[in-house]
């Protein structure tokens, strides 16, 4: 079973324009879940523009799927899920400024440095995936670091799915026999939406996860959340 993990980044971004808690950040996690969600993804950032550390303490104690923090591992970051050890982290390579994530590691050369991160990671308990491009050397060193699972960035798979499905999904399907060989779970995010996401999970085998933000909640805005949810939960079946 392919799960559904909601990032709820955009409900923290409604919240912090105005100030407040409305919306409740917090509650809408438990409504994910009650509403069928497998799991609650965040990504907080240095100026903490959407998601706030606090957000992910406080998310840690009422979360009863799983809790993935994304991330680039700085030490205020690390500091804060070792804390929290929420049950995944998932390590991005995104500058402070970055608008959203845009690329996958070098796993390559930055393998030392994250063969140090997931060590620390894993001594405590905590399940780690690294956000990556299809690129089979950056695969094949990924293993290398020790990671458990790795997070297919997809966005070029969705930017050439309307012209080709079977041409973006190539990169990937072919990928994954080199990440299933070296023993990798596999995850994927990033512009994932109702339109290319159950023709990316027929074609990916063993795929574990997927970690979905921006485009669920803005078809919320028209659907409802519980309708979304369910929507895109049948989007992870055989059709």
């Amino acid at each position: 079973m392919t799960k559904l993990s909601v990032n709820i980044n955009k409900v923290a971004t409604i919240r912090n324009a105005r100030g407040g808690n409305i919306p409740d950040v917090i509650q809408v996690a438990k409504d994910c879940e009650r509403f069928g969600a497998q799991g609650i993804t965040v990504h907080p950032r240095p100026d903490e523009r959407h998601i706030r550390y606090s957000d992910v303490r406080e998310l840690k104690k009422v979360v009863k799927t799983e809790l993935n923090v994304e991330g680039y591992p700085s030490k205020a970051f690390m500091d804060l899920v070792l804390q929290v050890k929420p049950n995944q982290v998932t390590l991005v390579p995104d500058p402070p400024d970055a608008l959203t994530s845009n690329a996958g590691w070098d796993t390559v050369k930055n393998a030392a440095f994250l063969k140090e991160i997931i060590t620390e990671l894993k001594a405590s308990g905590i399940r780690t995936s690294i956000f990556i491009d299809t690129d089979p050397i950056q695969i094949f060193n990924a293993m290398q670091t020790g990671t458990d699972r790795i997070e297919y960035y997809t966005e070029p798979y969705a930017l050439m799915f309307s012209k080709n499905p079977e041409l973006a999904v190539l990169p990937f399907t072919e990928a994954t026999k080199i990440a299933l060989q070296c023993g990798l779970g596999i995850n994927a995010g990033h512009d994932l939406n109702l339109d290319n996401l159950n023709f990316f999970f027929r074609r990916i085998a063993g795929l574990l996860e997927v970690s979905i933000g921006h485009a669920l909640i803005s078809d919320a805005l028209y659907f409802g959340l519980e309708n979304t949810i369910q929507m895109y939960l049948s989007k992870l079946k055989i059709q």
